[in-house]
């Protein structure tokens, strides 16, 4: 089958899943169960090998009378009983469900992390007990694979971060141990136990060689690149290597853009999470025939994925478009998008003067670090070109100092642009164990908000459960701060007023700042007080 039709086959409803499932249980004379509402029993699961679950892709039931009653998708292999039955060392009695049902209950189980747990059981600190009998005695696991255990714990890692949704794999080497942590949501999280620190040289050996990096290297930074294919999904890793005092760490920027394309189907503004009002505005200044529409915010704030989101909606086969970005981190059909390469001289500046040469009429620039391509791109504003950029600021009214900085002409500057969007990103409270919570009044007013006015709000926060990893969250959503460069603000701007000015007059002209976006997102229930705390200043909206 090819890949092709495997998607195809992945694409198909549930609905259609459904009927298919229940097909195939009456012709081989077996019960279909649904899934939907099905109670894991903690210890049944935790008493099944992990790595065969999924591999066969089942779940236990219910053990009864010496008889294992498992869920699978598939009856046709007649093998699978058997085989289950020996390696098991119990009856198994077959029901039949859908295989998104069981591969859903099994990423939510523990049984991803378990298999991580079982693979690096060998590597870990080993502490080395005496018996009665004077033996040292140490609990190493047979790893029975046939692949090299440095290459299944390694793999083991990568798989476990994919199953969790992280972003980022960071591998980093202390004095007596190498601890290995996930980028879930945009926080960090241990993945497991700490390793023996003398696996570290292997670890980041396995991850050089992936990458197809220089292994004998080890005083100097290295970046390189792999892609897996997980199942019927391609997957890009970035990788980044820095030697540091005890040693080299690693960090692997996961691009799953299937996910992404999944997530993201229809990668509009409306998913994002801005409020409708600022989705309204910043679709009448995509649509303009020509100016700068400037993104800002820290790294990992979202900028690259709201332009890719504003392109998506204005492209249309009258327009040429073209980016430069580094790297290329989705794929757009219909836009040309060209990822810089340094190493070969190919950078902002010069990428963006031969797109000029293109015949272009929407640019992207992915971010404007120089004076060169600062100055290129206000340029190609100011001369009939759409040009949508993003530069790393805290907040709107440091954008004029960065530009300031770099150079660049402020009456230019001010007459180019058509808006300033700033944007931060909050985790979501995980619906599945969400809870009402009350926040002491003190704690209240540190969070600038009016007693009398909140007195009775109900504030919202997650316990932690299963589909959240513990954490309490699920997903981020995105917040902003759009400054619309209306007559009265290019005059701030162009005679040097204070940013309390300029505050002032964009609030009369209807401005939201960050933190009332935020709060916006703590009174609807989508995130917590703490997250909005966490990701805005108390007295920004002041």
């Amino acid at each position: 089958m090819s890949v092709q039709e495997d998607k195809k086959e992945i694409r198909i409803s549930a609905g259609e899943e459904e009927r298919i499932a229940r097909q195939i249980a009456e012709k081989y004379n077996l019960e279909y169960i649904k899934l939907d509402d099905f109670e894991i029993d903690p210890e049944l699961f935790r008493s099944m090998p992990a790595d065969l679950m999924l591999k066969y892709s089942f779940i236990p039931v219910k053990f009864k009378d010496g008889v294992l009653r498992i869920a699978i998708a598939d009856a046709s292999n007649v093998l699978i009983q058997d085989e289950l039955e020996l390696l098991l060392g119990s009856t198994i009695e077959i029901v039949i469900s859908t295989l998104s049902a069981i591969q859903n209950i099994l990423k939510k189980s523990e049984s991803s992390q378990r298999v991580l747990e079982e693979a690096t059981e060998t590597f870990r600190l080993q502490v080395v007990k005496e018996e009665e009998n004077g033996e040292e005695v140490i609990s190493i696991d047979k790893i029975t694979s046939d692949a090299s255990p440095m290459i299944k714990l390694v793999d083991s890692i990568i798989f476990n971060a994919i199953q969790r949704r992280a972003s980022d794999i960071h591998i980093e080497t202390r004095d007596k141990d190498v601890s290995v942590k996930y980028r879930i949501d945009g926080v960090l999280q241990y993945a497991m136990e700490p390793l023996d620190k003398k696996y570290h040289n292997a670890i980041i050996s396995r991850i050089k060689v992936m990458s197809e990096l220089d292994i004998a290297e080890k005083r100097v930074p290295q970046d390189g690149r792999f892609k897996l294919r997980i199942k019927t999904r391609a997957i890009d890793f970035r990788v980044s290597i820095m030697p540091s005092i005890h040693g080299e760490d690693s960090v692997i920027r996961i691009l799953d853009k299937e996910t992404l394309s999944e997530s993201f189907s229809e990668l509009k503004l409306d998913v994002l999470g801005f409020n409708p009002i600022a989705i309204k505005k910043v679709r009448r200044y995509i649509a303009a025939p020509y100016g700068m529409f400037l993104v800002t915010g820290p790294t990992g704030s979202g900028k690259t994925t709201t332009l890719y989101a504003s392109l998506n909606e204005i492209k249309s086969i009258e327009h040429k478009i073209i980016t430069i970005e580094d790297p290329v981190e989705y794929q757009l059909d219909g836009i040309t998008q060209v990822p810089v390469n340094e190493k070969k001289g190919l950078t902002f500046a010069r990428g963006l003067r031969s797109i000029l040469r293109h015949d272009p009429d929407k640019i992207m620039v992915g971010e404007i670090r120089d004076p060169e391509t600062a100055l290129i791109a206000i340029q190609s504003a100011l001369t009939g070109h759409l040009v949508f950029t993003t530069v790393h600021a805290n907040n709107v009214l440091d954008v004029l100092g960065r530009f300031l900085n770099m150079g660049v002409e402020p009456y230019n500057f001010v007459n180019s642009l058509l808006c300033v969007l700033a944007q931060r990103l909050v985790r979501m409270i995980c619906e599945n164990c969400k809870k009402p919570v009350k926040y002491p009044h003190a704690y209240l007013e540190e969070s600038g908000l009016d007693l009398k006015k909140h007195k009775d709000t109900v504030f919202y926060d997650g316990t932690g459960c299963m589909e959240c990893s513990g954490t309490g969250f699920k997903g981020r959503t995105a917040i902003a701060e759009l400054l619309e460069i209306t007559d009265k603000i290019r005059d701030a701007l162009l005679t040097y007023k204070n940013s309390a000015d300029i505050r002032r007059i964009a609030k009369e002209e209807g401005m939201v700042f960050l933190r009332e976006a935020a709060l916006e997102k703590v009174f609807d229930g989508t995130s917590t007080l703490k997250e909005a705390n966490k990701v805005t200043f108390v007295d920004e909206n002041l």
